[in-house]
């Protein structure tokens, strides 16, 4: 399978650079990867589609700040985006900057406060480097950047910092946002526990990996950077009583559904547990949780890409694809949702 085989032409009118007016105001495509049959909905009727009793797994990875505007020798301004601490004491980071491949180890920036930045060594498209001093959320949230998406063309916006976020994100540490829960709202989530959904977090902090280009000729020959997560015990119970009743369970975007890969035992039971991930879920893996998913429409080439056809087939997905663009949906992080539907 090549890159060749997971593109499709997509309208640049399509590709959402601003969230809708009010959040949750996105339509649903419905698509049944048993018969086929896709219907179109709205994201607010989410409480009419799922099945009382649905255990719903959403991902409370909060985005943290992540690009910062550093300085070079030369005096030139360059944006460098922080994906994750390379060190417990938070001075060394993994880093993605413009033009990687021509920095050197040694090169050095100017950052806020008087830190300077030094670049160590290159992994893969990321760079490893290290501050004069630890670095905390504080320090992000002080003088970063929302991390939104280069295909958007802009800079952030005082409102990406609420609208760029999850209503229920509670634990710093991710480079993008969990987009598929960009559509939930307060009311939804009330809502959805009205009638009887029960809704258990897990925490996956998405790094830049999730999103970097795939290079190898056979795009299953990938390599996913690892993520860190965590399944705590109050959702490591949920999961369980669910898998023992039978009852549908759902996973709110490509973060959590890889989380409950990742984390599921040998028996097909979970615990508690914190780890790191880098599994890549293309054609051909067999899922071992759900089947079950709440998503975002995804870029061309992409693994997410990779993963949805793994759940529907890529020929559907792909003539899915096709039908929302004759609709006009609106695709990517602020775009409209997708519900694969295993009944």
């Amino acid at each position: 399978m090549t890159l060749k085989d997971i593109s499709f032409d997509l309208p640049p009118h399509l590709i959402a650079d601003r969230p809708s007016e009010r959040r949750g105001d996105d339509r649903l495509l419905v698509l049944s990867t048993k018969t086929g049959k896709r219907s179109h909905r709205h994201f607010s009727e989410i409480t009419q589609i799922l099945d009382r009793g649905t255990l719903c797994i959403v991902n409370n990875s909060k985005v943290r700040k992540s690009r910062l505007v550093l300085v070079d020798d030369r005096g030139k301004e360059v944006s460098v985006l922080f994906s994750h601490p390379h060190d417990a004491e938070r001075k060394s980071w993994a880093v993605l900057l413009p033009r990687a491949s021509r920095k050197k180890p040694g090169e050095m920036f100017q950052a806020p406060e008087g830190r300077v930045f030094t670049l160590k060594y290159r992994e893969r498209e990321l760079w490893i480097g290290s501050f004069s001093d630890p670095v905390d959320e504080v320090f992000f949230q002080q003088y970063g950047h929302v991390p939104l998406p280069p295909y958007m063309k802009r800079e952030d916006r005082p409102d990406d910092e609420t609208r760029y976020q999850t209503v229920y994100a509670e634990i710093p540490g991710s480079s993008a946002a969990p987009t598929a829960g960009l559509h939930f709202t307060p009311e939804i989530l009330t809502k959805m526990q009205e009638t009887g959904i029960e809704i258990a977090a897990v925490t996956l902090h998405v790094g830049l990996g999730t999103f970097l280009p795939i290079r190898t000729h056979d795009v299953t020959q990938h390599r996913m950077h690892t993520e860190e997560y965590e399944v705590p015990p109050s959702t490591a119970l949920a999961l369980n009583k669910a898998l023992d009743e039978e009852r549908p369970i759902l996973a709110v975007g490509t973060t959590s559904l890889r989380t409950l890969e990742s984390a599921v035992e040998a028996e097909g039971r979970f615990q508690p547990k914190r780890g790191n991930t880098d599994l890549f879920i293309h054609p051909g893996y067999a899922f071992r949780v759900t089947r079950f998913l709440l998503t975002n429409f995804h870029t061309p080439g992409s693994t997410l890409l990779l993963l949805v056809a793994a759940l529907a087939g890529l020929k559907l997905v792909l003539d899915t694809y096709q039908e929302a663009i004759q609709k006009e949906y609106r695709f990517f992080s602020y775009g409209d949702a997708m519900l694969f539907d295993p009944r």
